[in-house]
């Protein structure tokens, strides 16, 4: 038998053969190492605006319209718990890096009278007001109505889809770190 020269060059193996072609956004950028993370990313950008439309208009039946998808989400995190919450905390939270984003939502929301803003010492934080509450609840009886209904989920689908949201929240720490790798280019 032969050895292979020292320079021979091993190829990757090709893209894994099946009945039918992966669905991706990006030809381009697939890998052949792993065509299944441009399928995923396909499915996220068409998941994350079915997500985002959601979200506006079930807000706006709840009778709050005009959000964006970024307004909808913080009333929610300001809602989430009852505690007031520092811009730091929600930006921190949501994963959002650029403050002003944040701050112009809830200078929005303020004005719209769902989120007050108090000083504790010095520390703006924020809270939602009465009425932006009873938005949420509201909120929260059309998803369950037309979404959760829908979903018509049963144990093993709920184990699933718990399993789904452990690999995203994964997923999003390897997409955080490839950032700062690519930032630091």
């Amino acid at each position: 038998m032969a050895k292979k020269p020292a320079s021979s060059v091993t190829t990757a193996p090709a893209a894994k053969s099946t009945s039918q072609a992966p669905i991706v956004s990006s030809a381009h950028l697939v890998s052949p190492r792993s065509s299944e993370m441009s399928e995923f990313e396909f499915g996220l950008i068409v998941a994350g605006n079915a997500f985002h439309r959601w979200i506006t208009h079930c807000m706006s039946a709840a009778g709050l319209k005009d959000l964006t998808p970024l307004d909808v989400l913080v009333l929610h995190h300001v809602t989430h718990r009852a505690r007031n919450k520092r811009l730091a905390d929600i930006c921190f939270i949501m994963n959002v890096e650029d403050t002003h984003l944040i701050n112009y939502a809830l200078k929005k929301l303020q004005n719209l009278g769902v989120v007050e803003s108090s000083k504790n010492g010095k520390d703006v934080t924020y809270s939602s007001t009465e009425t932006g509450r009873g938005f949420v609840v509201r909120y929260r009886e059309i998803r369950e109505s037309c979404l959760i209904d829908a979903l018509n989920a049963d144990d093993g689908l709920n184990r699933d889809i718990g399993e789904l949201a452990r690999l995203l929240r994964l997923l999003s720490g390897i997409y955080d770190q490839a950032a700062r790798s690519a930032a630091s280019l």
